[in-house]
């Protein structure tokens, strides 16, 4: 197991009160034992100006999974972590719908954990794969 707890949704998704998370869509449905995953509408708020689903908001999906992710392997007590470096690869434009980020270790240690993020279209094809880097920190 990775993560410190058994994951309760109610209060992860309780971190989305007026923030950028909120205000994208992303709800978080899903946790096992060392996954996270979350859902993000294509709308007004996630296109780009060509119909397709923004390579930014996709990004910011990730980034968003693999945070939380990662605060749930910690204790919020102590430390916390934050971004050092992401990075998308974007595998297929998609305009409607809803699209599925499913967040998974690469690597869980003390100071650094690195995630792998998958999103998914609703018949489960690769939209974006990305790896982001966290850097474990003392709560201040």
């Amino acid at each position: 197991m990775t993560f410190r707890e058994p994951v309760s949704l109610k209060a992860v998704n309780a971190l989305r009160q007026n923030t950028m998370i909120d205000h994208l869509g992303i709800v978080f449905t899903e946790a096992g034992d060392d996954w996270l995953r979350a859902t993000m509408p294509i709308d007004k708020r996630t296109r780009q100006p060509y119909g397709l689903l923004h390579g930014g908001a996709s990004v910011a999906l990730a980034e968003t999974l693999g945070s939380v992710a990662g605060l749930l392997c910690l204790d919020p007590e102590r430390e916390v972590c934050v971004g050092l470096d992401i990075n998308a690869n974007h595998v297929r434009g998609i305009r409607e719908g809803i699209v599925t980020g499913t967040a998974r270790p690469l690597h869980i240690g003390r100071s650094t954990h690195v995630w792998e993020i998958r999103i998914e279209d609703e018949e489960a094809r690769l939209v974006c794969i990305s790896r982001l880097t966290l850097a474990v920190i003392p709560r201040r």
